[in-house]
């Protein structure tokens, strides 16, 4: 099947024809006809598939008849839950909305409010927000939705991680009743679930991809190292196989700014793009590796689902995540729109938890790739393939507050708490009888019964 089969305009067959592209993927074979239909839809698909254009061609499409938003006001709210990604949605709608006079803006926080006030202020036909800061600029009264029409939720289970949940539905609530509600997600989780009934109605279940399944362009494999040893392995394999552009996954923002220092001490450029940066200093990094003036990017999984890099060719992950579906989404950032890819892991013997947990979500071993001079002390256990992963369920919050007001559960915790804390008055001044006792069962005294 070909675009022009898909009953989209010229205008936009010259926007996607103009980018290389000949025939949809099958995200976008399945979805694009389900959204000019303006029905409802729930639509899974692994990231680098091509889903942001699954929805954003046949928006446009719908919006190229319509009268242009009014002063404050939205046609379509796209959601996302970073800025890396929202910025990623906006990038893909001006390229393919560049022949039709649509507006679109894009607004997130870290950075001025005034500005996203001001471009909202003429009123924009697409909005791409993140939810903190939609719900800022609502509250401010720069954004309207009585003219919206479309919402599109983006990584909804990567919004549900992050805890946006509760954003999510004070949004929801804010939106008319009648309008087309398009739900993407990497997974149909449970949780996914119950948070689609609250949005979509009868919608159309589209999915192209089997849950937690890494591309197969993505040639994986892991190098078994010591900890200490991982930052010279890394050095190595960059000189060795003189690497240029490479996507490097580190577990925590402060392990991200540690390896930048040591690779900039090896005279290798690179920059670190995590939560503590300003959206400035991230936006410059991400350009910066883009345009091949730094050679190592090093990245948190806040930005696992939010570069898009075309022909990206490694991803490395010096740390395993903890959870193991952010490797999918980190080693999906390679390998995307058919390209080869390579992701490659240093695992150390105390990450035998987390690659296990990889494997079993993945249903795959991971090969392991010894490197001379970087034999480990301390072993990795050999690896079996068990029981397919399950996440745990998270606990309930016992101090949760709804509404305004304390739950039932973390008050009765509240009261256990204090009760543990009191001292027992009763057992304090009860006399000590143990001597009477003992002198009953001496001489066989009978305590008198009462009458």
């Amino acid at each position: 099947m070909s675009f022009e089969q898909l009953g989209l305009s010229s205008a936009l067959l010259d926007a996607v024809t103009g980018q290389g592209y000949t025939q949809p993927s099958p995200i976008q074979e399945k979805a694009i006809p389900i959204v000019l239909k303006q029905q409802d839809l729930l639509a899974a698909a692994q990231t680098g598939t091509g889903k942001t254009a699954a929805f954003v061609l046949p928006i446009l499409e719908l919006l190229s008849t319509k009268p242009p938003a009014s002063s404050n006001h939205t046609k379509v709210l796209i959601i996302a839950p970073t800025r890396e990604l929202a910025q990623q949605i906006s990038d893909n709608i001006l390229v393919y909305g560049q022949n039709l006079p649509l507006r679109s803006t894009v607004v997130y926080g870290g950075v001025k409010i005034n500005p996203q006030m001001m471009k909202l202020r003429k009123g924009v036909d697409l909005l791409v927000a993140t939810p903190g800061r939609l719900l800022d600029l609502y509250q401010q009264n720069a954004i309207a939705f009585d003219e919206l029409e479309i919402l599109v939720l983006d990584e909804a289970d990567r919004m549900l991680d992050m805890g946006f949940i509760h954003d999510i539905r004070r949004i929801i609530q804010l939106l008319p009743k009648q309008r087309q509600n398009l739900l993407f997600s990497a997974t149909f989780s449970n949780e996914i679930r119950e948070l689609s009934k609250t949005i979509v109605h009868q919608p159309v279940e589209v999915s192209v991809t089997p849950k937690n399944t890494t591309a197969k362009t993505v040639k994986q494999w892991i190098h078994p190292v010591d900890k200490k040893q991982k930052t010279r392995l890394l050095v190595y394999l960059i000189r060795e196989k003189q690497l240029h552009q490479v996507l490097v996954f580190c577990r925590t923002k402060h392990g991200a700014n540690r390896l930048v220092r040591d690779l900039e001490a090896e005279k290798i450029k690179s920059l670190a793009i995590h939560g503590n940066k300003s959206q400035n200093a991230r936006l410059n990094a991400l350009n910066s590796f883009k345009q091949g003036k730094i050679q190592i990017l090093v990245a948190t999984d806040i930005a696992a689902r939010g570069i898009d890099i075309e022909q990206l060719p490694y991803v490395i992950n010096f740390d395993l995540p903890h959870v193991p579906e952010d490797y999918v989404h980190r080693i999906g950032r390679t390998g995307r729109a058919g390209m080869d890819g390579h992701a490659i892991s240093l695992v150390s013997a105390d990450e035998f938890k987390q690659l296990s947990d990889i494997e079993r979500l993945t249903q795959k071993l991971l090969e392991r790739v010894f490197v001379d001079g970087f034999d480990p002390v301390h072993t990795l256990p050999v690896s079996v393939l068990r029981k397919p992963y399950k996440p745990k369920k998270p606990k309930k919050n016992k101090q949760e507050y709804h509404d305004g007001q304390r739950s039932q559960n973390a008050s009765a915790h509240q009261l256990k708490q204090q009760n543990k804390q009191k001292p027992n008055s009763k057992r304090r001044n009860k006399p000590n009888t143990s001597a009477g006792n003992s002198m009953r069962k001496k001489f066989r005294i009978k305590p008198k019964r009462s009458q």
